[in-house]
């Protein structure tokens, strides 16, 4: 059985759209800095597609077809994850209006300070401890 024209053209939009959309689209590719930083681009992918046709009544043995089809795709810088030093940290571009997507976006940031935190008492406590005078002993 001969294949239908609107599954060409379903089947050529569909490539389309696949050659232009891939995973380097939504991860971008890594750009190394001179300081030794990495930045990896991260973006919104959205697109779609239709494709529609008709079959024409003919007085010859011949089909007669009409048809057509589309594709349009949106690729919008939503952040960056920059790794530098062994720490990661996510730079968004939007503002975001979900409490939840804000509270994620600050979540690396709020332990990277808690780990500071407890990393400066813990340097505190070694260094009062280094300073006391060790007790004199029994005689």
């Amino acid at each position: 059985m001969s294949q239908h024209p609107i599954e060409g053209l379903m089947d050529v939009t569909l490539e389309k759209i696949k050659s232009m959309v891939d995973s380097n689209t939504i991860i971008g590719n890594p750009i190394n800095m001179a300081d030794g930083t990495l930045v990896l681009p991260i973006s919104k992918v959205t697109f779609g597609f239709a494709s529609g046709g008709a079959d024409f009544p003919s007085k010859t043995t011949k089909d007669l077809f009409g048809g057509g089809g589309g594709a349009g795709v949106s690729i919008q810088p939503v952040a960056f994850l920059v790794v530098k030093d062994g720490s990661v940290r996510m730079l968004q571009l939007a503002d975001t209006s979900n409490s939840v997507d804000r509270a994620i976006g600050m979540l690396p940031d709020m332990v990277d300070k808690i780990t500071a935190l407890f990393n400066n008492k813990q340097k505190e406590q070694q260094a009062q401890s280094e300073a006391r005078p060790a007790a004199p002993a029994a005689e």
